[in-house]
């Protein structure tokens, strides 16, 4: 029988051989990733966390002491019982003098694959138990865009599982219009699960059909469908005001679907006079967009003409959300759908996000998977997601979000679990500082991130390969049985069983628990998701035969899946969850909050940074995307992530102009600046980047030298712009960061981010 496990990057086949466990990709994946296949390489293992570790000053002096040093300071590592006393004395001193609000659980992040040993659910979990802490909302993938979205179409979450599949594409589409690519290196994984990855085959498959591709972005190698298609090189940030061009033409030429806006949209008629100039004096027309993106006014012209013509496909990466006003592409993206007419039709209407995530364009049907609950939270605090530094940094000052004004609460303990704080926030070195503000910060993990560099309390965990658990992921047409792969390294242990020690110490073991062990928990986490799938008409075997067969595969629809084809055939007896029931072009909500930054329907405002009309100087805009060869920083150790670097750096991709005129040349070691921070990267020049811009990938461990701050490893959050999106989302605007390049740097520092702490003794 085959021994299966599973992770973000694939679904994997056990092999075993005289040197021990290998993992070996699923067998008729047509598109497997590499990253997940280096799970058990020795590099990582010399990155692993072995014995609880508690930070010097921290241990001998106590809560709040010394924290300019975290990051810095030796750790003294010490037995299970001491650190799991320490920590419930500490849990417990903090909820007695300032209360459960004091807490942040601040587990965000991908974690590691499996149901059960979700990082996250594990903490919330337990910290609910206790009465509560401080949460996050949204992430910084999609801060924005989770939040607009509800208001215009309807939840992000939903939509996201239910866009149009890959085959009615293939069938129907003939223009497929992406605005930021759909990068395939994106698509490599999926929160949970990766089944088979589709998303190379179904944009060759579309080629094939004759779907003619246009990728509108400042770099061209983010679209691979196998042959040529129209690269639109413009300016970064400026997506909004080229869509605006396009729905211009539209307008003016009579291209657009009055009947479609007037039945399925609310409120045309106002953005109508906005697009138009009427009601600012401004028409929106291609010359006004061309001057702002770059672009020629007659090639938006031809584009609008040919989007009209064909059946249409609108794609937007999550990227163009992550900038300041990164609501307004995703609106607009929806509302140029909208005049189209062609929303619910077959091949036609819009994608946000196709190439974000392997799931999007799934076939296969959607039930709820084995879920360990995380219980009630009875505070009610919140923060969104990318303004932990703001939280810190700034208690009981207001904020905006969403309509509503609250405020940052005063945080005294950071708990943190399945998550990399020090790869995720923008502008590390104002976390630093923030990061020093609470009196205690713990860490579970299983590597000697900067996170785990910057606690005063870590206690090592397993890794997946470690555990056994249940893999699943919606859209991924599988479910998997996780056996152990390994042993634990050194004294690790899983989440479940340090939530339980600590429980058990602060008098709330039952609840915690239910007196069940993994195994019980396994079994009945996968009988109570058996349950929810026979309602939707899904046979799921018996708990023991799937344990014992390790992978079950799920039905697909047998004709595909069309986005809001529902809707799209009967509006009053199938509305969407917004105020109107229908596609809001302009929200009397949004409009009501009256919001300088974010008005009530689409709009062009300009970014805080940016290259337009000059001025940015001789600065280069950088972009700061996905990884090729890891998930966000997970596995940056690996031979497989390190390969991918150069002289040790992460790479910065640069047009052969922007080169030629620093003095840079391919390989070279340069320095990316500006008056946030300083990071180096390597040099590769490519003409697959247009002029003015610059690419460097996020996921590179943080190692800032300890005199200079200089990060030396490629961070590109050592630059990036630690503000909301809007007063409305707040959401990251990594994508707004301008940089001075300079090079060659020929005295290069050692790079030490995969070096473990100093470890003392008492």
């Amino acid at each position: 029988m085959t021994h299966y496990t599973a992770s973000h990057w694939g679904i994997y086949e056990v092999a075993q051989g005289k040197a021990g466990p290998s993992l070996q990709p699923l067998s008729g994946d047509p598109d497997p990733s590499p990253i997940g296949l280096h799970q058990l390489s020795p590099e990582l293992l010399k990155t692993r966390v072995a014995r609880p570790a508690v930070r010097r000053s921290w241990l001998e002096k106590g809560p709040g002491s010394a924290t300019h040093l975290r990051g810095r300071e030796p750790f003294v590592e010490v037995g299970w019982d001491e650190a799991l006393d320490l920590l419930a004395a500490e849990l417990r001193r903090v909820r007695k003098d300032f209360g459960n609000s004091s807490i942040f659980g601040g587990s965000y992040g991908w974690a590691s694959a499996g149901r059960f040993h979700h990082a996250q659910s594990q903490l919330h979990r337990f910290l609910n138990v206790l009465g509560g802490y401080v949460r996050h909302v949204d992430s910084y993938s999609l801060g924005a865009g989770r939040v607009i979205i509800p208001h215009v179409v309807g939840p992000l979450e939903g939509l996201t599982t239910t866009h149009t599949s890959w085959d009615v594409m293939e069938r129907s589409t003939e223009l497929f219009v992406t605005f930021g690519g759909v990068p395939a290196k994106n698509s490599q994984l999926s929160s949970g699960l990766t089944g088979h990855h589709r998303v190379r085959d179904g944009l060759h498959r579309l080629k094939r059909a004759g779907v003619h591709f246009v990728n509108v972005s400042p770099v061209r190698d983010n679209l691979d469908c196998g042959g040529a298609f129209d690269w639109v090189p413009l300016r970064p940030n400026s997506d909004t005001a080229f869509m605006l061009g396009l729905a211009w033409v539209l307008h003016d030429e009579k291209l657009l679907d009055r009947a479609f806006l007037a039945r399925w949209c609310e409120g045309f008629d106002v953005f109508e006079r906005y697009l138009t100039g009427e009601s600012d004096g401004q028409p929106k027309d291609p010359a006004w967009a061309s001057a702002i993106t770059g672009v020629a006014a007659g090639d938006i012209v031809a584009l609008a003409r040919e989007m009209a013509a064909k059946r249409t496909m609108l794609n937007i990466a999550w990227s163009l959300q992550r900038a300041t006003h990164g609501e307004q592409p995703f609106w607009m993206l929806v509302t140029l759908a909208a005049m189209l007419g062609q929303i619910g039709l077959p091949g036609g209407g819009f994608g946000l996000g196709y190439g974000a995530l392997n799931s999007v364009g799934s076939p296969y049907q959607r039930f709820p998977g084995p879920t360990f609950s995380q219980g009630r939270n009875a505070v009610e605090a919140f923060i969104p997601v990318a303004r932990i530094a703001d939280m810190l940094l700034q208690p009981g000052a207001p904020f905006t979000y969403n309509g509503r004004t609250h405020a940052y609460p005063d945080i005294r303990l950071v708990y943190w679990a399945g998550g990399n704080p020090f790869h995720h926030h923008q502008d590390l070195n104002r976390l630093v500082k923030a990061w020093q503000k609470p009196e205690t910060i713990v860490v579970n993990e299983p590597f000697w991130t900067a996170t785990a560099k910057h606690a005063d309390i870590v206690l090592p965990v397993t890794t997946t390969l470690e555990r056994d658990d249940i893999g699943y992921a919606t859209g991924e047409g599988r479910l998997v049985a996780m056996k152990a792969v390994v042993e634990p390294f050194g004294e690790a242990r899983d989440d479940y069983r340090i939530f339980a020690a600590l429980a058990e110490r602060l008098g709330v073991a039952q609840a915690f628990t239910e007196g069940l062990l993994e195994p019980e928990w396994l079994q009945r986490l996968y009988e109570e998701s058996r349950t929810k799938a026979l309602d939707l008409g899904v046979v799921l075997p018996e708990f023991d035969e799937f344990w014992e067969k390790g992978l079950i595969e799920l039905p697909a629809e047998p004709d595909g899946v069309i986005m809001l084809e529902a809707f799209r055939r009967d509006p009053e007896a199938n509305p969407l969850p917004t105020p109107s029931g229908r596609i809001e072009i302009f929200s009397r909500t949004i409009d009501g909050f009256r919001l300088a930054d974010c008005p009530g329907h689409p709009t062009w405002i300009e970014p805080v940074e940016w290259t337009g009309g000059g001025a940015g100087g001789t600065a280069l805009h950088l972009l700061s995307d996905q990884p090729v060869r890891r998930l966000h920083s997970q596995l940056d150790a690996s031979p497989h992530s390190v390969a991918g670097k150069v002289q040790g750096r992460e790479p910065v991709y640069m047009s052969p102009a922007d080169a030629a005129a620093r003095g840079i040349a391919d390989g070279d070691v340069v320095e990316l600046s500006n008056s946030r921070g300083r990071c180096l990267a390597a040099a590769v020049v490519s003409a697959d980047i247009m002029p003015g811009v610059a690419r460097l990938a996020t996921g590179a461990w943080y190692d800032p030298d300890p005199e200079s701050g200089l990060e030396r490893h490629g961070n590109p959050n050592a630059v990036t712009l630690d503000r909301g999106a809007s007063s409305l989302s707040q959401g990251s605007v990594a994508q707004t960061c301008l940089v001075e390049i300079r090079g060659p740097v020929n005295e290069l520092p050692e790079i030490a981010a995969f070096d473990p702490p100093e470890l003392v003794g008492r």
